[in-house]
């Protein structure tokens, strides 16, 4: 009986692939999105991001940004902040092709670029679900940061900061 139990596991070594890998076998090929039309439909969102609020609107244009009247690059001077704006337009590859007029108030600088991302990622979004949602929300531009300044306390200096405990 021996014999048997050693073929099989003669049978299971010979079965074995010769070669592993650490890579994932290729995904199967998903439908082709829609082809985009011609980008001629405006859109509006808005955006929310700490206490700042960002009403957003989007049309076909050659890639201006105003906020409250001004230049992105004149009411943000930081490259990082410019960076933030304007990148759900370079997720979806859509550079230089629609107008933003934006009216944020309230909040800081950070807070109101963001709100700004997050608006101009809705507006891009209900100009056409089927081709700019999916990657939009892979990047994660469609979620509101929820994230907001905590409130202080009673007997505390701030949130969470209390004075310096004495024992006498």
């Amino acid at each position: 009986m021996p014999t048997k139990k050693v073929a099989e596991a003669v049978e299971a070594v010979e079965a074995a692939p010769s070669s592993f890998t650490t890579e994932t076998p290729a995904a199967k090929e998903t439908k082709p999105a829609k082809s985009r039309g011609p980008l001629t439909v405006p859109g509006a969102g808005l955006g929310r991001r700490k206490e700042a609020i960002a009403r957003v609107r989007i049309k076909p244009g050659t890639g201006v940004i105003k906020v409250n009247g001004r230049d992105l690059a004149e009411y943000f001077p930081n490259k990082l902040h410019q960076q933030l704006i304007t990148d759900p337009f370079k997720v979806l590859g859509l550079q230089d092709s629609y107008d933003v007029v934006a009216r944020i108030q309230g909040g800081g600088v950070a807070g109101q670029a963001g709100a700004l991302r997050l608006g101009i990622a809705r507006s891009l979004n209900e100009i056409d679900r089927e081709n700019n949602r999916p990657a939009l929300k892979k990047a994660g531009f469609l979620s509101r940061d929820a994230r907001v300044i905590e409130r202080k306390k009673a007997g505390l200096k701030k949130a969470r900061k209390a004075s310096q405990f004495s024992k006498r």
